[in-house]
């Protein structure tokens, strides 16, 4: 007796096909997500280890290390952009997206260390290869994200006697903020605390709207406000200790930094370390 094969077992197979495709093209998309995140902590930890004073452009050795991490990232996505450029690859919109939120902190910690300015929407995407989107939600979300690295910069400059992390002076201004589209005053050429221009990025995340879950960003919105907001009061908290101290400590007085030994007097700790006036 011989067995008629169902018309719709070949419609089925033709389903499997696209299913397994499917899955394999999402399962290749979060592992250069996850690759991307991972090389970009890294620029970041190298990022971390500049101490003031800032300069305009990053030593060699920083440098040499962030430009090879950068062109592993350039790789990675562009082997992504083959699968986020075909018909279906809005699928997979969500699998990118930490791994470039996270690529948006380098990229924009890296620009305000060297201009104390905020890499904009259009700046970053120049940065990205041809194929690769970057939605505003995820450069948003990156923002937010940086908020926590420039805290920790002024906080490790603010312990090492630098009141603000840093000041520079003269920077040129890179344009209009891209979070709200208005004039931003980070790097107008006046000088500027690490504070201040943290509280003029809460001021301008304040002012979105992503309280609702409607929008893309709405599930992590919440919580990365909350972050931020207690990044920026972390620092407010350091500049005030400092501030407060220092008006109870005689002039010259020289914090100790390591386990030099020598006392808290002006010449303990040796020649290195620098005077630290009451403020």
């Amino acid at each position: 007796m011989s067995i008629t094969q169902s018309p719709y077992m070949t419609m089925f197979e033709t389903f499997r096909s696209e299913l397994d495709e499917h899955h394999d093209r999402r399962e290749r998309i979060i592992k250069i997500s996850r690759d991307v995140t991972a090389q970009s902590k890294k620029i970041i930890f190298s990022l971390q280890r500049i101490r003031p004073p800032i300069p305009t452009a990053l030593a060699k050795p920083i440098a040499s290390d962030v430009n090879s991490r950068h062109e592993t990232i350039t790789k990675l996505l562009n082997e992504a952009a083959v699968d986020l450029t075909s018909l279906s690859g809005w699928r997979y919109q969500r699998q990118i997206s930490p791994g470039l939120q996270e690529y948006v902190e380098a990229l924009t910690f890296e620009h305000y260390l060297t201009t104390q300015t905020l890499l904009t929407l259009s700046e970053a995407r120049s940065k990205l290869p041809n194929g690769i989107m970057l939605t505003e939600e995820d450069y948003v979300l990156g923002i937010f994200d940086l908020t926590g690295e420039v805290m920790r910069f002024a906080v490790t400059g603010i312990a090492m006697g630098s009141l603000g992390g840093f000041q520079r002076s003269g920077a040129k201004s890179s344009g209009n903020n891209q979070v709200t589209g208005t004039e931003t005053g980070m790097g107008t050429g006046k000088k500027r605390e690490t504070v201040d221009d943290l509280r003029e990025l809460r001021a301008h995340l304040e002012a979105l709207d992503g309280s609702t879950r409607k929008v893309p960003m709405g599930r992590e919105f919440g919580k990365k406000m909350d972050v931020m907001r207690t990044c920026v009061e972390k620092v407010e908290g350091a500049m005030y200790g400092m501030i407060v101290r220092g008006r109870e400590r005689p002039k010259g007085w020289v914090p100790e930094l390591g386990g030099g030994g020598g006392g808290g007097g002006a010449g303990g700790g040796g020649g290195q370390q620098q005077e630290v006036e009451s403020y």
